[in-house]
């Protein structure tokens, strides 16, 4: 008995040993079973977005998108000033007694960032433009209906594909809040900008089992397709 004690007990140190070493340690580098990583991970699986008056802060602040993602690799999450609300989910994040907002809007594959925040409420913009500042690790990120419009619209816009997409968003994409729908049940809608040969494009896009899924394009001519019809 006395023996299977001792083994019991020096198991017991090892193991509390190992996970102080762990969560203090690794807690930022792949832990993803801590609330503060998983927090984190899921945020990264979105497209971080800033609008025009937090990048204007970023920019007097001395912040650069890179800043943004190292705040979610080592910022503290403050979990007593976050909503954890569905409908209207928000995190605070500190790093260097500066804070970070994170929303989180439902069925959405976007995250909108907020800089130095105080103790107001921070909500998803609605109006003007965010631009699109980081993306999640995927090349086939972008997926595109296959329906009959959508291939319509494709073919005029020439020998582009969803790669391509992903590209010119990377370089040049932007969300029109005033034009997206992120309260739209079950599936929030977003308009997406990039530029194209010169030319504005707007995508309308879902998330879609982790993939950003075009429905619809817009683009001066794009009414040449008609429901239901195809380019001959």
């Amino acid at each position: 008995m006395a023996s299977i004690a001792k083994r019991i007990k020096f198991y017991g140190i090892g193991f509390t040993i190992g996970l102080i070493f762990v969560v203090f340690f690794f807690s930022n580098r792949g832990c993803s079973w801590l609330p503060s990583n998983r927090v984190k991970n899921s945020i990264l699986d979105r497209v971080l977005v800033v609008n025009e008056n937090t990048k204007t802060k970023m920019t007097a602040m001395g912040f650069s998108s890179d800043d943004l993602v190292q705040v979610l690799n080592d910022g503290d999450i403050l979990f007593g000033e976050s909503v954890k609300e569905e409908s209207k989910k928000c995190y605070i994040i500190e790093k260097n007694n500066v804070k970070f907002a994170f929303t989180l809007p439902y069925e959405s594959f976007i995250s909108e960032v907020f800089v130095n925040v105080k103790n107001e409420k921070v909500k998803t913009s609605i109006t003007n433009n965010g631009e699109l500042i980081h993306f999640p690790a995927d090349d086939d990120l972008v997926y595109i209906d296959t329906n009959n419009t959508v291939q319509c619209q494709l073919e005029l816009l020439g020998e582009v594909d969803a790669r391509d997409i992903l590209k010119m968003m990377t370089e040049s994409g932007s969300i029109n809040f005033a034009e997206s729908n992120l309260s739209q049940k079950p599936k929030a809608e977003h308009t997406i900008e990039f530029e194209y040969n010169d030319v504005i494009i707007s995508a309308n896009m879902i998330w879609y089992k982790n993939k950003l899924n075009i429905t619809s394009f817009d683009f001066p001519g794009v009414e040449d397709c008609k429901k239901g019809s195809k380019l001959k």
